[in-house]
């Protein structure tokens, strides 16, 4: 090799060289500041992993290059109480807890109350008047920020058991509620046998026989193929959930302003998609769940609200101003 050419690729290697050391030293980090890790629990196709599917999109179009947000649903990253922590730590920026979030702030628990909603137009004048004056500061002062209040959905009963139609045909039963402290007292004070667990465990749960019933809004039902091993679907509507779009509070002020500004426009743009999309889950997967062989029928509502009472007597005792929520709450009912 002649010295020119030795020369040559003496240089080249060594600007190789500085390159894949300015890669490693400088690379990693601000693709880090880039990417913005979205981890969710929810099954593909429910509604949640939907609407987390189209916030993406959205997002994404709007950063333009300037951040990417990438969604892990199915549990991919953890269940969760697993994604809490990580949005704590930094690890996953955005999550959407639902019946986990009076594990933060028992205030959260207004929405476990049966039969406080009426209908979505209730919500989102809860969502304006007392979530977001009184609940969402709670949360912050945990460490998350909550960026957007969307949708889980009017939850139901089914088992293999029997038809429910009052609290009296969910005696013995075990029901697997959310490790939700409030959803264990109200089926506990229904007489059923609460079992909590993750939802990701429910339908071998049920295919074994370790459960006899579940409660779930309809697309949760549909999407985890629960009507596969339950018989009975009854219409109770004894809850609706909301889900909540959050990012631990610390890693979301690290992320550029633009790139906030982004992702908290987006997340209130896609409330009222969750609700339309919900209000119409609600009518189409009714009817695909009976049609799969579900028996259905509409349980006695007054009944139910009626058993329900002393679970608010019971937020009122144990939450801090809880009656003052629940007053609140309830005025806003057209």
């Amino acid at each position: 090799m002649s010295l020119k050419v030795a020369r040559r690729a003496f240089i080249a290697t060594a600007a190789l060289a500085v390159g894949s050391a300015a890669f490693l030293t400088h690379g990693p980090a601000r693709a880090q500041e880039q990417e913005i890790i979205f981890a969710i629990s929810a099954a593909t196709g429910s509604l949640q992993q939907v609407t987390a599917a189209e916030f993406t999109a959205r997002a994404n179009e709007k950063l333009a290059g300037k951040a990417v947000v990438k969604l892990f649903a199915d549990s991919q990253l953890g269940k969760d109480k697993d994604l809490m922590q990580k949005m704590k730590l930094g690890s996953v920026h955005l999550s959407m807890p639902s019946s986990i979030m009076p594990e933060v702030a028992p205030e959260f628990a207004l929405f476990d109350l049966p039969f406080l909603v009426k209908d979505r137009a209730h919500v989102a004048a809860i969502e304006k008047e007392v979530f977001w004056p009184q609940i969402a500061p709670k949360a912050e002062a945990k460490g998350y920020k909550v960026l957007g209040v969307w949708e889980n959905g009017v939850r139901h009963i089914t088992n293999n058991v029997r038809p429910i139609n009052t609290p009296a045909d969910l005696e013995g039963l075990k029901i697997r509620t959310p490790k939700s402290e409030w959803r264990v007292k109200m089926f506990g004070s229904w007489g059923a046998n609460p079992t909590p667990m993750s939802f990701s465990e429910v339908f071998v749960a049920l295919q074994t026989g370790v459960i006899d019933g579940q409660e779930n809004p309809y697309t949760n039902i549909w999407s985890a193929k629960l009507n596969e091993v339950q018989k009975y679907l009854s219409v109770t509507g004894h809850v609706y959930s909301p889900s909540y779009l959050t990012a631990g509070a610390a890693a979301f002020e690290k992320l550029p302003a633009d790139v906030q500004a982004v992702l908290q426009e987006t997340a209130i743009e896609m409330e009222s998609f969750a609700r339309e999309k919900g209000a119409a889950d609600d009518e189409s997967l009714r009817s695909k769940l009976a049609e799969s062989g579900m028996e259905v029928n509409v349980a006695d509502r007054a009944a139910f609200v009626e058993a329900s009472k002393p679970i608010y007597a019971l937020f009122a005792e144990q939450v801090e101003g809880g009656q003052q929520l629940i007053d609140a709450s309830l005025a806003l009912a057209d």
